[in-house]
């Protein structure tokens, strides 16, 4: 038997938000379980609440925001994926500003902090969602389907009409020290004429070079240069955990993505929750044994539990 978890001790972040260009403060304080990660609006009196899920997405635009009653929390995605990648069920989130810190443009800073606090098992069992059948949603040549499988596993295939990005793909099953080390660092990335153009529009106001991988014409803008070869379809991936993780439970499934980003991946969630047939939830043990039917390989790398 599996069981949630949550924060041993808080941990704080600091920083900008990436297109509202507003400096927040963020703390992460541990949380009962069944709570799921619920996000405290707390520059606000009363302080609204609301509970990180698919039917409490409000916008896919440029990023995933989440919003309860016209009071909204954006750019969620980065640490939905660090929590999902660390393990962690429950978790509340203080936060005094409309969107999260882009910290340096990945999840690495978020999964550093959650290690630093540590992770407290709990008392009761962990449920998974389990895929029984496949869905699929499409927006013109843009593709996402999740079938059965016996582990989570994205496979992702990116692709760019352009000199320096061109076409990427990935397919893993993943750990937690696989997404930390390999995912977690994986930058968001824009081209410079578009974050040009959505500057002048009021967007992407605390955008640099210091949080974000910048493309160019010709070249990376970025005096570092990338931080993995394939950087950008391990941000794009990176960014499907985080949104899928809205599903509020740990999957059993395979995602096959064809272009996709946050509205895709939102509308195959919306669609595999509405669809009850097509799923289950289980706690471990019976899940293990309920995707087992569907005659799949075993996987070389499935998500590892905290402990």
């Amino acid at each position: 038997m599996v069981f949630q978890t949550t924060l041993k001790n808080k941990t704080t972040f600091t920083g900008i938000g990436l297109h509202s260009g507003a400096p927040t403060d963020m703390t992460l304080r541990p949380a009962e379980a069944g709570t799921g990660i619920v996000f405290h609006r707390i520059d606000l009196s009363p302080a609204v609440s609301i509970e990180a899920c698919a039917a409490n997405v409000v916008s896919t635009r440029l990023s995933t925001t989440i919003g309860s009653d016209g009071v909204t929390v954006a750019t969620i995605e980065h640490l939905m994926a660090a929590l999902r990648g660390c393990g962690i069920d429950n978790v509340h989130v203080d936060i005094t500003g409309p969107e999260v810190p882009i910290m340096d443009g990945s999840a690495a800073p978020f999964v550093e902090g959650l290690k630093a606090a540590g992770v407290k098992v709990l008392s009761r069992p962990r449920k998974y969602l389990v895929v029984k059948k496949p869905v699929t949603v499409c927006d013109g040549d843009k593709k996402a389907t999740i079938i059965p499988s016996r582990s989570f596993r994205i496979s992702f295939d990116m692709r760019f009409n352009h000199p320096v990005v061109s076409n990427q793909f990935r397919s893993v099953r993943l750990n937690n020290d696989l997404f930390a080390a390999d995912y977690a660092p994986a930058r968001t990335f824009g081209f410079l004429a578009e974050v040009e153009a959505l500057k002048a529009h009021g967007l992407a106001r605390g955008g640099s070079l210091e949080n974000a991988v910048v493309i160019g014409d010709d070249r990376i803008m970025n005096e570092e240069g990338l931080r993995f070869d394939d950087e950008f379809v391990r941000h794009k991936i990176l960014d499907s955990v985080g949104d899928l993780s809205l599903a509020g439970y740990h999957i059993f499934g395979h995602v096959k993505a064809y272009k996709s980003g946050h509205d895709l991946n939102h509308r195959l969630l919306t669609e595999l929750l509405s669809r009850p047939d097509c799923w289950r939830l289980m706690e471990f043990g019976d899940a293990e044994k309920e995707a087992s039917r569907f005659n799949l390989p075993v996987p070389e790398l499935v998500w590892s539990e905290a402990s």
